[in-house]
């Protein structure tokens, strides 16, 4: 199937690898060309030659940290520059660590937020204007499957993302009639760094080998394995495309069926 994404300009935030990476691939194999934003600039540099070599989609890459004060028009205009225009915006941010909610205090909280919140809303409020002026554009939020069931010991996690979901569906409704979906993407355990970091906190919180962690995580998955960026990238590949322009302010999961809820 041809997604219509031939010649599309996307900006992906916090691409240098994992989930973010695994999509500006998928839209690159599109016929996208992909901005790629990270803090690692060999990594960036590195991603963006081997999905350049590839010769579908182009790539140009830019270095961003999320939590800076002038991260979002900075990003923004960078943006605009590198690609002409942005089409698709992939939002997408790090995990914060792990933790409970009884011990989350407000100055967390707010920390926090200031990388995986204000972040997201402020680079889309500067960008959304030219994609409804064009009648054409796609925000794809990458968010957790712990918005629809809280991941024990993640609270900051639960708590923020669970706002974005608020956030994407007001703003849905905003825009639609001006040709721009948002919608919210939801992980399971897709296998990637941060997927390892948190089997490796369980393992040391509980005293279990990480292999007895992994071990009873594929146990909850009705699949029984973890996923992989691939399979992730290619919902998001499908919720960007011109196939998908009907499908907005949605929550999908990709999560080999974990989440129990209806």
């Amino acid at each position: 199937m041809d997604f219509g994404l031939k010649g599309r300009k996307a900006l992906v935030l916090a691409s240098s690898k994992g989930l973010g990476l695994g999509v500006a691939q998928a839209l690159a194999a599109e016929g996208a060309d992909v901005l790629l934003s990270g803090r690692d600039a060999a990594a960036l540099g590195a991603a963006a030659a081997a999905i350049t070599a590839r010769g579908q989609g182009h790539a140009d890459w830019v270095t961003a940290d999320l939590s800076a004060a002038d991260f979002a028009p900075k990003l923004a205009a960078e943006a605009v520059e590198r690609l002409g225009r942005v089409d698709i915006l992939i939002n997408n941010t790090g995990g914060p660590r792990p933790g409970a909610a009884r011990d989350m205090s407000a100055d967390v909280l707010i920390e926090a937020a200031r990388s995986m919140l204000a972040p997201v809303t402020e680079i889309t409020r500067l960008l959304l204007p030219a994609m409804c002026a064009r009648g054409w554009g796609r925000v794809l939020t990458l968010a957790s499957s712990g918005v629809e069931e809280p991941i024990a010991n993640l609270a900051l996690s639960n708590t923020l993302r669970a706002a974005l979901v608020g956030w994407n569906k007001t703003l849905a409704s905003e825009v639609a009639a001006e040709g721009v979906t948002c919608n919210l993407l939801l992980p399971g355990r897709i296998h990637t760094d941060r997927v390892d970091q948190l089997d490796a906190a369980r393992a040391q919180k509980t005293g279990t080998e990480i292999e007895a962690v992994r071990a009873a995580s594929r146990a909850t998955i009705p699949m029984r394995r973890y996923g992989t960026v691939e399979e992730f990238a290619a919902v998001a590949a499908f919720l960007c495309s011109a196939q998908a322009s009907y499908v907005t302010g949605s929550k999908l999961r990709c999560d080999g069926g974990k989440i129990a809820g209806i």
